[in-house]
């Protein structure tokens, strides 16, 4: 497989999106924006030159989009091997270069966000540990920070006081993200209209900073729902889901 590296100077050309064939689309160019402002706060994101269907986002820990202390480190946003690309070593070519990138600039290790089950849009804990990953910490709704060190002695990364019990004091729908999943950019504005049509209550807080993001009341900051103050899910949702979600 080859790969490319997207950049400031080629990001307009290349395809970004694991599922989203249409370049134009208001999601891709909204993840697409997201990634610009990232690039000289030291993102990565390799692909391969098939389209989007593998690839890999990393960027130094202090500049990540959630509430981790793991200075230092190198934290994965995604890694993402879809459809008939799976059981080919793509997932090890990925993360292979970004271990060898993270040791050449100076990392103590990488640190990724995942659970005890595989759950949507993380990476899998079976994986992982296959690979060397070990769980450095874990918030009470089971989202578990995983870290590879690459020395023995080097402090293990844990999530921020304010992510370790996710919860908050509004009631209803609370929805908090970013403009780092694409498919936000479609689908919030969904849940709202949804929301408003049937007299849910909803709100959504768009999260626009790292430092707002880092302060978040949850360790997945990308998308993340709360219902009357307790977590729901980080799975994106479309208006049906949301009804029976809801109960509508």
């Amino acid at each position: 497989m080859e790969y490319v590296n997207v950049t400031k100077d080629n990001i307009e050309e290349e395809h970004i999106c694991c599922a989203i064939s249409n370049n134009k689309d208001v999601q891709v160019s909204s993840k697409k924006a997201w990634l610009s402002e990232r690039f000289d706060e030291g993102l990565v994101f390799l692909k391969s030159v098939e389209r989007g269907k593998c690839f890999i986002e990393y960027i130094p820990a202090e500049n990540a989009w959630i509430p981790i202390e793991a200075d230092g480190y190198m934290y994965i946003d995604c890694l993402w091997v879809s459809g008939a690309f799976k059981g080919h070593g793509y997932s090890t070519d990925l993360l292979t270069a970004c271990i060898e990138d993270s040791k050449e600039k100076g990392k103590k290790g990488l640190c990724i966000l995942c659970a005890s089950k595989k759950k949507p849009f993380l990476a899998d804990p079976k994986f992982l540990k296959y690979k060397g990953f070990v769980v450095s910490d874990e918030a009470d709704n089971g989202i578990q920070l995983w870290y590879m060190p690459f020395d023995k002695n080097a402090k293990a990364p844990v999530f921020k006081e304010c992510a370790k019990h996710p919860h908050i004091d509004e009631q209803g729908y609370v929805l908090y993200y970013t403009n780092q999943c694409p498919f936000n950019a479609k689908y919030v504005p969904v849940l709202e209209q949804t929301a408003k049509e049937n007299g849910i209550a909803f709100k959504a807080i768009h999260l626009e900073s790292k430092e707002e993001a880092q302060n978040a009341p949850t360790p997945i900051t990308n998308y993340a729902l709360f219902h009357d103050g307790e977590y729901v899910t980080n799975e994106q949702m479309n208006d049906k889901k949301f009804l029976k979600l809801a109960g509508k």
